[in-house]
């Protein structure tokens, strides 16, 4: 992954859309999609206790893995022996190619990034993967208030966001904020599509998604331009604690371990926050 002089110098300036060229260039073949917002639109829909930490009109960036993620940084980052721990080889992967790709485009501008499955001293997670995803623009978060009429009493349900061209086969990877960096009027907010437009389709949404989560039905509730490959299917379907014996078996990892991370539903916490 290289940036260009050109998209380096476009983020050094601190204009959203340099910043946002310069990501976009870097991690789109990688894979990846990138919505920049600003601080205040999410810290405006969460109590005080879920704010982040930065003036409203600062410059935040959500990053999103697509189904070539997997084929495209995944894979290879095995291939080259990359995975050097048990920890969970997505998050090492992902860890290193957005580092290494703020590292080269931002060089000396100070650029903080947040994880999804990274947690705070509270044991609250960094941030809120799919409010950021919400308010970016980038995918709809369909929650329980979505629900005009409430079939489940007081069952508890989570939300999942849906995104409009990939449906559920995607998932949030990470927040860049730029803490120096001020946005104007030059970004407005829009809503992200709202592709699961009516009460029975959003009842079946969040029901799949809790009751049935493990056959992944909740992601083709709207047609997906691109689904996960069958060997991505099959990493995600697999047990977390089971996962590494299969990258073993498929000649990706010769490491010792098994790896000890808990599941959840959908098996990708970017996609999954109460």
């Amino acid at each position: 992954m290289q940036c260009s002089i050109e998209t380096v110098m476009a983020g050094l300036c601190g204009n959203v859309e340099g910043i946002r060229s310069a990501l976009y260039d870097a991690l789109t073949p990688l894979g990846f999609e990138v919505y920049p917002f600003k601080i205040g639109w999410y810290n405006a829909v969460l109590s005080s206790s879920l704010h982040l930490p930065y003036a409203d009109d600062t410059l935040a960036v959500v990053v999103l893995s697509t189904p070539s993620m997997f084929e495209r940084t995944f894979r290879p980052f095995l291939e080259s022996g990359g995975c050097v721990s048990v920890n969970d080889p997505i998050d090492q992967s992902i860890r290193h190619y957005i580092n290494n790709c703020v590292s080269q485009c931002f060089p000396g501008q100070e650029v903080n990034i947040s994880y999804d499955y990274e947690m705070l001293p509270s044991r609250k997670p960094k941030f809120l993967a799919q409010t950021a995803a919400h308010v970016a623009g980038a995918a709809y978060y369909y929650q329980r208030a979505d629900i005009a009429v409430n079939p489940w009493g007081e069952k508890k349900m989570f939300g999942v966001c849906i995104h409009p061209k990939l449906g559920g086969w995607f998932a949030i990877r990470a927040l860049l904020v730029f803490p120096g960096v001020v946005v104007g009027e030059e970004l407005q907010q829009r809503p992200p599509p709202d592709c699961v437009p009516s009460q029975e389709s959003r009842v079946e949404l969040l029901e799949r998604f809790n009751l049935r989560w493990k056959d992944g039905s909740y992601r083709d509730i709207v047609p997906a331009a691109e689904r996960y490959s069958q060997e991505q299917q099959t990493y995600f379907s697999t047990p977390p604690g089971q996962r590494m014996a299969l990258l073993r078996q498929w000649g990706l990892f010769s490491g010792a371990g098994s790896g000890t991370q808990a599941g959840e539903p959908g098996s990708e916490r970017g996609n999954f926050e109460s």
